[in-house]
């Protein structure tokens, strides 16, 4: 299977991240920022917002004197022993700070084996999550998580799943033909939030935007009541604003 890789604004924010962190990494005494700027060629304001970033995240911490320093989060994902759990529990907490700050229950999924799985999920009685009436697995062509994660395999890997799963009409908005399921998801800007307008469950709306990781197809999401539907396309751009911590804690 192929990937239809194309960098997103996330994407690029984590490669200067990385830069960051790998930069403090060197000093284990510690760096300041004009000697990280000089070293990563950021410029003052790039730089500000990633350490801002980085230090919310647990990525870096700023000692006695200013000097920024490797943070407890980083020390946790570098570590072989225990890596998995601590990803988890820090994407968590990521996705825990995304709901709220959305007021939407959020989603993280993956493309694994050639099926859509929602890995984790964060919701509360204020936003809950989407009842799976069909499962994720049958009704990607109706699911914004489906629909993101299809947008970013080749041609032939969207045609391979539609083939091993029918399209079922879900509800009255639902897409059910191949050619323009394909057609839409052919023109899908990698940059723009991914809508399923009650094509899944009558009465919810929801967006996704990708998270793609090295080989690992992956996305973000978010699931709104319809009578909250004018908040979606704002709700969609704070997600995807909040998607560089996930794939960064995904890059360490």
């Amino acid at each position: 299977m192929a990937l239809r890789h194309e960098p997103t604004a996330s994407y690029h924010s984590v490669q200067d991240a990385l830069r960051v962190l790998e930069a403090v990494a060197r000093h284990t005494t510690g760096v300041t920022d004009t000697g990280l700027a000089r070293e990563t060629g950021l410029g003052s304001e790039r730089l500000t917002a990633l350490l801002r970033m980085l230090r919310r995240e647990a990525y870096v911490e700023q000692i006695a004197d200013g000097a920024y320093v490797t943070g407890a989060a980083f020390a946790r994902l570098g570590a072989a022993e225990g890596h998995e759990e601590a990803l988890r529990e820090k994407l968590q907490r990521t996705l825990d700070r995304l709901r709220d700050s959305v007021g939407a229950a959020v989603y993280m999924s993956r493309y694994v084996d050639g099926e859509v799985k929602v890995t984790q999920y964060a919701d509360s009685p204020a936003a809950p999550k989407v009842n799976e009436w069909v499962d994720f697995r049958c009704s990607a062509h109706a699911t914004a998580v489906g629909k993101s994660l299809l947008t970013q395999l080749d041609h032939d890997g969207r045609r391979d799943h539609l083939a091993r799963h029918r399209m079922a009409r879900l509800t009255s908005r639902t897409i059910t033909s191949d050619t323009l399921l394909l057609s839409r998801l052919a023109s899908q800007p990698p940059t723009v939030p991914v809508l399923d307008l009650q094509e899944y469950a009558v009465g919810t709306v929801c967006a996704a935007v990708p998270i793609t990781a090295g080989s690992s197809v992956g996305c973000l999401a978010l699931s709104l009541p319809v009578e909250h539907a004018h908040r979606l396309r704002e709700a969609a751009d704070t997600l995807n604003r909040g998607a560089a911590p996930v794939l960064l804690s995904l890059a360490i």
